[in-house]
């Protein structure tokens, strides 16, 4: 043990010893002092007895100083922490035991307020990964039950097909009925990767790759390849775009995505000899995308539906899977663009913005 460690023993019972022995020897010689001629007895006792009271109020204000306050401090300290507020440290201080206590208090104050905490972040990443269990739980058998429902359809025709050709001896019809069993089955396995690729946006699996291109350069691209000397084009392509490039910043091959997917929207869905007008504008730092299609428009009850998965309108001729636009609504939802739909006069358009840069 130090020195300076044994000298801080006892303390508290040092100064209380000290006090006592000092008010016995204040106590001895006052009485002398007081006693001695030519003061009478009476007058002699009287002074003793009123010195004798200064001096208690005194050891009472030093005891409630040195003793009755730090130990009430104390208490509210270990009141406070028991409450678990460690907001407040004990501000007891000195060299003596209640010193050392009000160190101690704060040291396992700080040190349960730490381990609160830890067992807080604890708690707070095991309901965030409950949760996640959870969602992706649900995600999982919402896969399933989507799948289990949209391969009904093509499952039915390719066995009632394959059914067919273990009987058929005409050879052109054994061969359509191959071509309808091979279209089937290109039609589940588009429908399985888009489905994957939305699940996969939806719960974070995959993230977007920024980067800087010329948007106007890839919508002539797209609508390029989509619209223009397409045999089975039965309308009225329009369309109006910048003459300069307009650069954004984001994920090329979903945007791309994007294009295509409301493009081929807007043409399966567009009046014979209807217009199909395309139009891009550049507006206070945002790019506005818009593909208008002429013919039956949307119910206004179900503007908001069209972005949900396997969602189809039974007034359009629209026969793809119901995905289209709800990847579109994911990806534009992940950058926090605004888009939408609205029903015009004769047809529908459906547009969203894109911030450019330099």
């Amino acid at each position: 043990m130090k020195i300076n460690d044994r000298m801080h023993v006892f303390t508290i019972r040092k100064k209380i010893l000290l006090a006592s022995k000092l008010m016995g020897v204040i106590l001895v010689l006052s009485y002398a002092f007081s006693t001695r001629p030519p003061l009478n007895a009476d007058v002699s006792l009287g002074i003793w007895l009123a010195f004798v009271a200064v001096l208690i109020c005194i050891i009472d204000l030093w005891m409630a100083r040195f003793i009755s306050k730090p130990v009430s401090e104390l208490n509210e300290a270990a009141r406070s922490m028991a409450n678990l507020d460690f907001s407040q440290p004990c501000r007891v201080a000195g060299h003596d035991e209640f010193g050392e206590l009000s160190r101690s208090l704060n040291v396992m104050s700080k040190s349960l307020q730490e381990a609160f905490l830890k067992l807080e972040n604890a708690n707070r990443k095991l309901e965030q990964d409950v949760e996640q269990k959870r969602r992706l739980l649900a995600e999982r058998k919402e896969l399933v039950d989507s799948l289990s429902h949209e391969m009904k359809t093509p499952l039915g025709v390719i066995r009632a097909y394959a059914e067919g050709l273990q009987d058929e001896t005409d050879e052109t019809k054994k061969q359509n009925y191959s071509e309808v069993i091979i279209t089937e089955t290109e039609r589940m396995s588009g429908l399985i990767t888009t489905l994957l690729d939305l699940s996969a946006l939806e719960n974070g699996a995959i993230q977007l790759r920024p980067e800087r291109f010329d948007f106007v350069e890839l919508l002539e691209t797209v609508s390029g390849r989509l619209l223009m000397d397409t045999p089975d084009a039965d309308f009225d392509l329009q369309y109006e775009l910048p003459k300069l490039p307009v650069y954004v910043n984001t994920d090329k091959g979903r945007m791309e995505q994007v294009l295509n997917n409301l493009i081929v929207n807007a043409k399966r869905n567009v009046q014979p000899g209807g217009v199909l007008k395309l139009l891009l504008k550049e507006r206070d730092g945002l790019l506005d995308f818009s593909i208008y299609n002429q013919g039956m428009p949307i119910p206004q009850e179900n503007l908001s539906k069209i972005w949900a998965k396997f969602y189809r309108d039974k007034n359009t001729k629209y026969s793809g899977s119901g995905l289209g636009l709800a990847i579109v609504a994911q990806i534009l939802s992940m950058q926090r663009l605004a888009y939408g739909a609205a029903n015009q006069p004769g047809g529908v358009t459906f547009y969203f913005s894109i911030p450019t840069v330099k």
